[in-house]
């Protein structure tokens, strides 16, 4: 049997398969909050009995978390390792959402037909084109194209607790030639790429704390201190006025575009303006001196993600606030060390308040960037692969996002990771109204039947 056969068997399975998603779908494997503690095994379970069915040895294993689903089938060489997640954002606003994001469905738009839900392009609907991939694969040829394993976790958005300690207790197990990671997207929503960079991500919240309770402004007003003027000062003071950062050590291990990556960027011809326009904005507002592409790929970030203190209900409450809280984070390139960063940041917020603020930090994660290394033998053929299905030459691109399992592989496996995925610009993850177009679940299918050939 030929590749072209898996490929009609994956056309006509198409319907099968998308209700195996829409089945999936319907599972609210929330995995931060622990109202749906349930759910996530529930997710982990189905997944199981899935791999289960199509011959594959797989197992729910336990962590002080979500469980982890394993699972091993195949061998001979290449070792590949697919890795996904099947835990989800959660849903709020309930109310900006057109329907119950847990009873998904497929609905036809004016950009063709899409998979609506809650975990449809993250991660779900990707995880399910490497399995169904693989499904057809068995179904046709009998057999398997060579050594797989694996490995879906249901805490990545949550900030995998979990995941480090899982994989150095069995790192012998996981160790792979290459892990296959289903958790990216197409450039511009139409060509097809591998992603070589990620950036690290970094988490701080912030209180300021002035008076010992909440003031009348009338009576207080004017000689008090008030935290949220103290904490704007801060938070207006991380940029200068050409968009670079201003934290201490900040750009130590930061590296330089190099120029054969910096030409074929420039080739992609990303058009800014449209991709801000759809976001209804106009002007880059990161370091003027780098280019769009530049700024969301290859370039560190700091931004607000939160600012609150006071009274912010309806109507008006003159009300000198005692708390100021933020929650900022940093996206990390090249070598910057995370630590080094949050004792600089913080040290700076400190020296920076007046003398009756205090200052409590928490910190959310502390992840550094990583690179792949696109010279490996398996790269290029997967490219090639990529480009015969979608009929566009595929790309190396970056990824303004953070995916710390990246790193990880690296690190604790001596595995090099590939980055790809089908997801598009609109999707909307982690918003209400998440989808995932059926051009990329069922040619994300086809792609990943022509990378097993290719590889194998």
């Amino acid at each position: 049997m030929s590749l072209d056969d898996v490929l009609a068997r994956i056309d006509d399975d198409l319907p099968a398969a998308t209700d195996r998603l829409l089945e999936l779908l319907r599972i609210p494997s929330i995995s931060t909050d622990p109202a749906y503690k349930a759910d996530c095994d529930r997710a982990a379970d189905w997944l199981v009995a899935d791999l289960q069915s199509m011959g594959v040895e797989a197992e729910k294993r336990a962590t002080p978390g979500h469980p982890m689903v394993v699972g091993h089938v195949g061998e001979g060489k290449p070792h590949l390792l697919f890795y996904g997640h099947y835990d989800v954002q959660p849903v709020d606003p309930l109310n900006l959402w057109d329907r119950d994001p847990f009873d998904p469905a497929v609905e036809d738009t004016d950009k063709g037909r899409v998979i609506r839900g809650r975990g449809a392009a993250d991660d779900k609907g990707q995880l399910m084109t490497i399995i169904e991939a693989l499904r057809a694969w068995k179904e046709v040829k009998g057999d398997w194209p060579c050594r797989i394993t694996f490995f879906l976790e249901g805490e990545e958005e949550s900030g995998s607790p979990s995941l480090v300690p899982f994989m150095e207790e069995n790192a012998e197990e996981l160790k792979a030639d290459v892990a296959m990671i289903c958790d990216t997207g197409l450039f511009e929503s139409k060509t097809p790429a591998i992603v070589t960079m990620l950036r690290g991500l970094l988490g701080e919240e912030l209180t300021v704390t002035a008076p010992s309770k909440d003031l009348h402004s009338g009576m207080y007003g004017g000689i008090s201190m008030n935290p949220i003027r103290a904490l704007s000062k801060v938070i207006a003071s991380l940029h200068d006025d050409e968009g670079r950062i201003t934290i201490p050590g900040f750009y130590d291990g930061v590296p330089d575009l190099p120029e054969d990556l910096e030409a074929q960027w420039q080739g992609l011809a990303f058009d800014h303006a449209a991709f801000l326009g759809d976001v209804g904005l106009s002007k880059p507002a990161g370091e003027q001196d780098r280019t769009p592409l530049e700024m969301i790929w290859s370039r560190p970030t700091c931004e607000v993600n939160g600012i609150w203190g006071g009274y912010t209900g309806d109507g008006f409450k003159t009300v000198l606030p005692s708390e100021a809280h933020a929650k900022i984070s940093f996206r990390l390139v090249g070598t910057q060390d995370p630590l080094a960063i949050r004792e600089n940041f913080r040290k700076m917020v400190a020296e920076m308040l007046p003398e009756d603020c205090t200052v409590a930090f928490s910190g959310h994660g502390a992840s550094q960037a990583s690179g792949v290394e696109i010279g490996h033998p398996m790269f290029e053929p997967a490219r090639q692969a990529l480009s015969d299905e979608w009929q566009v030459p595929a790309a190396y691109i970056g990824c303004g996002g953070s995916i710390p399992i990246a790193g990880h592989f690296q690190k604790i496996l001596g595995t090099e990771p590939m980055l790809i995925g089908f997801g598009k610009d609109d999707d909307q993850i982690h918003s209400p109204n998440e989808k995932y177009d059926m051009e990329s679940f069922h040619k994300g299918i086809r792609s990943w039947a022509r990378i097993l050939d290719a590889l194998t």
